[in-house]
């Protein structure tokens, strides 16, 4: 299904939930060689400055790649620009919710910016910042 450019509006929000486990952190080392020990619950690095082990970024921020590609735009769009802030860690077993949220669009270029805002399941925000995404024209 998905948006054209023309049925997005500003304000326009959408959201969805997910439980990172262990075994989501392990797929993810598998494809991207980053075995970090702060990822690791058998390690004791992690320990100095964290609960337990964390998520890595680049998997917590699938989850916005995800409401990209399901919710808003949901249609064919490539990612121009983006820019987060991770405030508070991602933890195993954390159930995050991101939330997206239009907040420019520029018809001329096909851009549409979109707020980003990530939160655990006690409120606390995990990852703040904004897209810019490139929405393709439906094909006839």
């Amino acid at each position: 299904m998905g948006y054209l450019l023309t049925e997005l509006s500003i304000g326009q929000t959408a959201q969805l939930q997910r439980t990172f486990t262990e075994a989501d952190v392990l797929a993810c080392q598998v494809l991207t060689h980053d075995y970090s020990p702060v990822y690791n619950p058998d390690e004791e690095v992690w320990r100095v400055n964290y609960e337990r082990p964390i998520v890595p970024g680049l998997l917590a921020e699938g989850l916005i790649h995800q409401v990209v590609s399901e919710k808003l735009p949901g249609a064919a769009c490539i990612l121009l620009q983006k820019e987060v802030i991770f405030y508070h860690p991602v933890y195993t077993n954390d159930k995050i919710t991101a939330e997206l949220e239009v907040i420019d669009i520029n018809k001329e270029r096909s851009w549409v910016t979109q707020k980003v805002t990530c939160f655990n399941q006690v409120g606390n925000e995990v990852i703040r910042g904004q897209i810019v995404l490139f929405v393709l024209p439906k094909e006839d």
